[in-house]
């Protein structure tokens, strides 16, 4: 059995995610069957399809070497092989992050490891994926074990160079192995390593991120910048026999604790290596005893509270797996950290999923449903005219033609007020595209890059760093008052349509900045961090300074990029409801008063006008069933919710803990 309930958990939410993509595709089918489509509506739809085709979930195992994120992984993932796959022995045995994916592009499974050397060049890995020529590719055959073993062993390869050049890879001297040779040091071969495997929780969406210790937290800066932010949970790992250690907590005060509160990361710690404390002369309650007190002292050191602090045995859960030993396999203590990754990170990605994307769909859905019971109410008083007239009565055809020509009119005048507000939107829109000009950034990554270029000093480099956040959030102070600026025009647009049609009120959509100003914030401290640690600035160093920075460069850049395609998308579709309705509701009276016309033109046929009628509105009452059906399938709870289960986050606990 290996990660059962977190297989199933998946699988759950994988299939939750297969039915929203079926809806979405039945309501896009829908929308052009009944002519309400629109490409600001078909747009949205299709990102939303995006996202929900490209999510995935990743977990990251971090800790300081020998703690047992390797042998965790292992036995969370590859026990069915009988044998450890990654290599994990005493020591540093994982020395460059490891990512472990399923593509299904990919005909076979491969290693792709990037050489510890293109640390000389200035480009983050993300830059590297796309260069496929600088990799080193060694192909996988899943049903041989030994051969995977072999595979896996290269990831762990090191190499011997002398410690100058260590350092100007930026290595810090006194984190490596020495030789044996003076002056010689042995540093990772590689500078990271991706490795496609076709594993049933792999190929649900589920990514793992190994990462080594904290030498290569602090040398690769794009993990701590990128890669665990963009984790949905990261797993802390600890020693029972050594308890939170100075370099663990280096690592957990450095690069893990703020991200609980910064991002939509769960952390969890994990107390490996509970088995050291195991005594069967001293008896079971005795050793449950010993790891509570342990499991407190670091719930306390770590700031979190004991529940956060899961105790386990990496080493015997993959032994008990291997030989099928429940008992065993119960004593590891491993079915708590499943049960956890089930109820929190699930969960997680279940209420991210509801608000980026059900939500919206919901939204565009409900204003369609609208838009047709307009047309049914439109047509049942077309019945009620038809059957008068049947009665020849004259009178009331006179009244309801004028009474519809007036609606109209004002209908009309409506939308091209509605046109002329869309026009001042877009004048507004260039405004907020022009506060975010990509030549703006240009210009102040041109001028950082000439400062730390020319800067031979700490003070220099940290003038440099500081000048480039400022100028930036200059630019998103300027931005936000355009937006706010366009927030009111839109809130007066919204108030003015509901007050003429009350039975159609919508709330305004609002372009909201918090979040990228607090991403910007949390970039900008992650970059104070690093330079305010930088003691003496050798001129080896400056190598890893400016390599550091052009990571967080391509981060600010990244920022800037979904900034701005936010605010294009937010002007495009600010108006789109309003407009949607207005203009249906002026087509509906415009069709209204040609049949209108039609009966007072010819009177003989109005028995054969009711019976088309009558079919027309049977259409519409079974469009709108299928309306209504999707409204109730997109409402469904997402899978955990369904089965009732009550899911707090660390974060909450804390707050409710502090509130005792």
């Amino acid at each position: 059995m290996s990660m059962e309930r977190l297989s199933q958990q998946v699988d759950a939410y994988v299939a939750w995610k297969r039915e929203l993509m079926r809806e979405i595709s039945r309501y896009r089918s829908w929308l052009v069957t009944n002519r309400l489509g629109s490409g600001a509506v078909e747009a949205k739809l299709e990102r939303a399809l995006r996202l929900l085709r490209t999510d995935h979930i990743t977990l990251a195992f971090v800790g300081e070497f020998s703690r047992g994120k390797t042998e965790l992984i292992n036995a969370l993932f590859f026990a069915e092989y009988g044998q450890r796959m990654l290599p994990s022995q005493a020591g540093r045995t994982t020395m460059c992050p490891t990512e472990l994916y399923f593509d299904p592009r990919s005909e076979r499974a491969y290693i792709r490891l990037l050489p510890i050397e293109t640390r000389l060049s200035e480009a983050n890995v993300s830059q590297f994926k796309r260069i496929p020529g600088h990799w080193v590719n060694i192909p996988l055959d899943p049903s041989d074990p030994d051969n995977m073993l072999q595979a896996f062993a290269q990831v762990a390869r090191s190499k011997p160079m002398p410690v100058e050049q260590a350092i100007q890879l930026g290595f810090h001297p006194d984190m490596l192995e020495r030789t044996g040779k003076p002056g010689q040091v042995l540093v990772p071969a590689w500078r990271h390593a991706l490795v496609n495997f076709d594993h049933p929780l792999l190929r649900q969406g589920l990514r793992i991120l190994d990462t080594p210790g904290l030498n290569a937290l602090g040398s690769e800066p794009e993990l701590t910048l990128s890669m665990l932010p963009s984790a949905q949970a990261i797993i802390f790992l600890l020693a029972a026999d050594s308890g939170v250690s100075a370099s663990d907590m280096a690592i957990w005060q450095q690069h893990i604790r703020q991200l609980d509160d910064e991002t939509q990361t769960s952390l969890f710690a994990v107390l490996n290596k509970i088995d050291v404390l195991w005594d069967d002369l001293a008896g079971e309650a005795f050793v449950q005893d010993a790891i509570a007190r342990i499991q407190r002292t670091t719930a306390r050191q770590l700031g979190i509270r004991s529940e956060e602090v899961l105790p386990l045995a990496a080493k015997q859960a993959l032994l008990a797996k291997v030989r099928k030993d429940p008992a065993l396999l119960a004593r590891s203590q491993l079915g708590d950290l499943e049960s956890l990754l089930c109820e929190r990170i699930v969960a997680q990605k279940e209420r991210l999923l509801e608000d980026r994307v059900v939500n919206q769909v919901l939204a565009l859905l409900q204003n369609s449903q609208h838009l047709l019971n307009l047309r049914l109410a439109k047509v049942s008083e077309q019945q009620a005219l038809l059957s008068h007239q049947q009665q020849d009565n004259g009178q009331l055809l006179f009244e309801l033609t004028a009474r519809t020509k007036a609606d109209h009119g004002l209908h009309h005048r409506r939308l091209l007020g509605l046109k002329t507000n869309q026009r001042l939107l877009k004048r507004q829109g260039e405004l907020l595209r022009a506060a975010l000009r990509p030549e703006r950034l240009d210009a102040h990554l041109a001028k950082v890059r000439r400062n730390l270029t020319g800067s031979w000093t700490t003070l220099g480099i940290n003038q440099a760093i500081l000048h480039f956040f400022r100028s930036v959030q200059s630019d998103l102070h300027n931005l936000a008052h355009e937006a706010e600026m366009a927030n009111r025009m839109v809130a007066a647009i919204y108030r003015r349509h509901n007050e003429e049609n009350p039975l159609h009120g919508v709330d305004a959509p609002q372009f909201d900045l918090n979040r990228y100003q607090r991403e910007l914030a949390q970039q900008q401290a992650k970059a104070d961090q690093f330079r305010l640690h930088l003691k003496t600035l050798l001129t080896e160093q400056r190598s890893l300074t400016r390599r550091f920075f052009a990571t967080l460069v391509q981060e600010v850049i990244g920022l800037h990029q979904r900034l701005r395609q936010d605010a294009e998308q937010w002007a495009g579709d600010a108006l789109m409801p309003l407009m949607q309705h207005s203009l249906e509701h002026k087509q509906l009276l415009e069709t209204h008063m040609l049949r209108l016309k039609a009966l007072a033109q010819d009177t003989q046929k109005s028995r054969q006008r009711t019976q088309q009628l009558a079919l027309y509105r049977d259409e519409l009452q079974q469009q709108l069933a299928q309306a209504g059906d999707m409204l109730r399938t997109l409402r469904r709870p997402a899978p955990i919710q369904r089965q009732g289960k009550v899911v707090s986050l660390p974060g909450a606990r804390r707050a409710l803990g502090a509130a005792d």
